[in-house]
């Protein structure tokens, strides 16, 4: 078998890497965990007033007449995880948003999505508050001379046209002699 073999272990590796590396990229410019807690906050919000769950032989149903506000505050809270990942400059406007409409869910969307959603909504809607963009990174930074910096040059005396001092820039004025009086 030869190093140009197709079958050769941990060909495709690079491309992992560089995926990864990509990935890693684009989610360190933008609020990812944000959109991502938002994103999950949603679905429980959305998908709890319609669902029906069985233990046993036992049907539970979830089904209000709020179902509608829940489903739209759902859609709504998906929405704003996609925007925070999309279009991070409205990651202000999307954070309050994401936290008016996690408040609003208690009441009407089964508890929050029985807490969890809410919960979850709530962190996204304050990490997407809280996040900033990260500044560049200088290329390169000039070397730093390690010895001290020069001193200042002591300022100008101002004189006025009589030859009188406007101020002293030191204590010791007339040669270092002072007269009372």
């Amino acid at each position: 078998m030869s190093a140009e073999s197709a079958v050769s272990p941990g060909r495709d590796e690079h491309k992992f890497r560089a995926i990864r590396r990509g990935f890693r990229t684009w989610r360190g410019q933008r609020p990812f965990w944000a959109g991502l807690f938002t994103l999950l906050g949603g679905i429980p919000i959305a998908y709890i007033p319609y669902a029906t769950f069985k233990l046993g032989h036992m049907t539970l149903a979830m089904q209000t007449t709020a179902g509608s506000g829940a489903l739209i505050i759902g859609v709504l809270l998906i929405t704003l995880g996609l925007t925070m990942w999309f279009h991070h400059i409205v990651r202000v406007f999307a954070g309050v948003a994401t936290i008016l409409l996690a408040l609003v869910s208690i009441p009407i969307a089964n508890m929050g999505g029985f807490v969890i959603g809410f919960l979850l909504s709530l962190i996204g809607g304050a990490l997407s508050l809280s996040w900033v963009p990260g500044k560049p990174v200088a290329e390169s930074a000039p070397a730093e001379d390690p010895s001290p910096a020069p001193a200042e040059a002591p300022e100008a005396e101002q004189w006025f046209d009589d030859g009188v001092a406007a101020y002293e820039t030191n204590n010791e004025v007339n040669g270092g002699r002072n007269s009372a009086g």
